[in-house]
């Protein structure tokens, strides 16, 4: 049995929750998102609380039943509140900016990389090298933060690059004579 799956899904004040087939809403005051589960579980709404059970007791039913779980939990909490990734950039004349609706960041290569920033995703610049990611969708702000990291990655032997603001980057010891 899924310890996490059989957890209702409190539904604070001010969120709403509408079931329709197998796709959920959840509308609250930073916006809304929806969601489309498979056919191996069913969602209920009871008493203010969103209910996931499983349809069957085959090895799929039970994985996304505690997947689903999990996706509407943060769905729920993103309506309520924001995401947010901190990103730091390490090296020698690495830096981004913030300029409308693009990230421009300078890691090293001939030419300035440019970032378009999706919908739904704030990027802020505290400092030139360190940025936040922001945004109501889980999901879609660890994959924006992973696409900026992808532009230079922490390399082992100097820890230059950009990584996550807890990353810890194993030190390798360079070549010895």
């Amino acid at each position: 049995m899924s310890r996490i799956g059989k957890k209702p899904v409190a539904l604070p004040s001010g969120t709403s929750a509408t079931v329709s087939g197998q796709t959920i809403e959840v509308k609250g005051p930073k916006g809304t998102q929806s969601f489309t589960a498979t056919d191996d579980v069913t969602i209920t709404i009871d008493e203010g609380a969103v209910k996931v059970d499983p349809r069957g007791k085959s090895k799929r039913a039970r994985q996304q039943w505690g997947m689903t779980r999990t996706m509407i939990a943060n769905m729920v909490h993103g309506v309520q509140q924001t995401f947010k990734k901190d990103l730091e950039i390490r090296g020698v004349g690495y830096r981004g900016q913030v300029q409308g609706n693009v990230l421009k960041l300078n890691l090293g290569y001939s030419h300035e990389v440019e970032f378009a920033i999706p919908e739904g995703i704030t990027i802020t610049a505290a400092k030139p090298t360190e940025l936040s990611v922001e945004g109501h969708d889980l999901q879609q702000v660890g994959q924006v933060a992973s696409n900026i990291r992808d532009w230079r990655r922490p390399e082992p032997y100097k820890g230059k690059g950009i990584r996550y603001k807890d990353e810890y980057i194993f030190q390798k010891e360079g070549k010895k004579k």
